[in-house]
């Protein structure tokens, strides 16, 4: 596979998402006037799978890390199955950290990128002994700039063994050799938890608020949490709360887009995973099909307020909750995390509307203007419109323009030829996902990172790449890991 792959990068098939390394000198200068040495190119021996829509040819895509990559300082690192959520920090030597989830292996791996932002080297810090093999999500990162506490990371424990459910908190410097070590939040419940998402410091001065995503279709449907304690950084002694609508008996297919809806955060009394379920339907808990990624508006306290989130939606309780996925604005009051208007923006369900192309909306990031959205289709069609590859969509929160800026690539002859996908793979087999903002943090404006889970690509040398557990615990896709530059913020 490594030899194949080598040739057919070297054949100028990296211009599925074309990108010119002579492009770049290596040396640039930040806002600030200071130097940078970053240098922006392909690193990977495994191409990026992606097209590039209308209104987008200008942007620069880059492969800089797979599965089959070996890195010069830890060669038997397996950068492993279904890589996810992710966060980026830049340290005092000029290096670069990246924390990234690896969903299928249960794990979270940390690679450092060298000052160029070159991956070096890669590692476990937790691995599927700690998590009790359950799948790590999206993740988000908290730091003293922007949420008033950390450095740390926060985990999703979505799937996987029960009752291990939880928010796993990490500390990104943590020793590997202490990998098998975890530490959970009981505080903020027992769900499905594809996110949980603390927002900016300044949206609730003198108080840490994050927000939980119940990546769930039961009885219960998959509900909006919010955790708020008083004190700046206490993750253990707060309050758990979910999104009421209304008096409780509206229903995700009753909000129309562009109305404002009355909400409330009710106060949860139980932590575990069924208890919280029936407190849930007892208290009014809106819910969704399948609540996947959060994210907050950038650039100012206001603007943290406005939170986004996205229901990937299911055929199943699809007469009252989405079926193909729907993006939502939550507006928080400024003196009350509890209360706010939720507004539904986007609707995957209604064909006639700019979002009838969505096949279950999965990840989001939203920047001062906009909010990306990742899809991970679930394969259901009963439209032409749904019949395309995983998307990244562009969504203007200013003017509500919507607008396709990557198409999944991956269902080409070049890439079924060399063993990377099957012309048989079903419309979305691979997905989008894990997209972060790392512009500031590495000095180059509009940069991205974003991930594509390579979920046809398989070998058994990806297996149970921490190296605890067992392989048959493990999965043999591939991941992929993207720099994506030129997109507005």
């Amino acid at each position: 596979m490594k030899t194949i792959s080598k040739i057919f990068a070297l054949a100028g098939l990296i211009s599925l998402a074309s990108c010119n390394n002579d492009d770049n000198n290596g040396t640039t200068t930040t806002p600030g006037g200071n130097t940078s040495v970053i240098d922006l190119k392909n690193h990977s021996m495994t191409p990026a799978f992606v097209t590039k829509q209308a209104g987008f040819e200008n942007v620069e895509v880059y492969s800089i890390l797979s599965s089959e990559d070996a890195l010069p300082e830890s060669p038997n690192f397996v950068y492993g199955s279904m890589a996810d959520g992710c966060g980026l920090l830049k340290n005092d030597d000029g290096t670069y950290t990246l924390i990234n989830n690896i969903e299928a292996d249960y794990a979270i791996a940390r690679v450092t990128l060298d000052a160029t932002f070159k991956p070096i080297k890669g590692e476990y810090i937790l691995n599927s002994d700690a998590t009790g093999n359950t799948a790590q999500c999206s993740g988000s990162l908290a730091t003293p700039e922007e949420h008033g506490y950390g450095p740390i990371y926060l985990s999703g424990g979505e799937w996987g063994a029960m009752p291990t459910n939880n928010v796993f908190v990490v500390d990104p410097y943590k020793s590997a050799d202490d990998a098998s070590v975890a530490e959970i939040l009981p505080a903020m419940g027992q769900w499905t938890i594809e996110n949980a998402v603390p927002i900016g410091k300044d949206a609730f001065p003198g108080k840490t608020v994050v927000m939980i995503g119940d990546d769930s279709r039961g009885d219960a449907g998959g509900q909006l949490a919010m955790y708020v304690s008083n004190t700046v950084g206490d993750l253990h002694g707060g309050n758990l709360y979910g999104l009421k609508v209304g008096d409780g008996s509206v229903t995700d297919k009753d909000l129309i887009i562009g109305n404002e809806y009355d909400i409330e955060f009710v106060q949860l009394d139980q932590t575990t995973y069924n208890e919280l379920n029936n407190e849930s339907i007892a208290k009014g808990v809106m819910a969704f099909n399948r609540v996947e990624d959060i994210d907050y508006r950038k650039g100012s306290a206001a603007a943290n307020r406005e939170i986004y989130f996205n229901a990937t939606g299911h055929t199943s309780n699809s007469d009252t909750r989405t079926k193909y996925g729907r993006v939502y604005k939550l507006v928080l009051d400024e003196g009350n995390p509890l209360a706010g208007k939720l507004t539904l923006v986007l609707d995957g369900d209604d064909l006639t509307s700019k979002a009838k192309t969505f096949h279950s909306p999965d990840n989001i990031l939203v920047t001062e203007n906009y909010a990306y959205i990742q899809e991970d289709p679930n394969g259901y069609v009963d439209d032409m419109v749904k019949q395309h590859d995983a998307y990244l969509y562009q969504y203007d929160l200013n003017t509500g323009a919507l607008k396709v800026v990557l198409e999944s690539a991956h269902r080409t002859v070049e890439a079924v030829d060399n063993g990377y996908a099957s012309f048989d793979d079903r419309w979305g087999k691979w997905e989008l996902t894990g997209m972060i903002d790392i512009s500031d943090i590495i000095g180059e404006p509009d940069t991205f990172l974003l991930i594509q889970q390579a979920h046809s690509w398989k070998d058994d040398a990806f297996l149970n790449p921490d190296g605890a557990g067992t392989a048959e615990n493990s999965r043999n896709e591939g991941s992929i890991l993207l720099v994506v530059k030129g997109l507005a913020r």
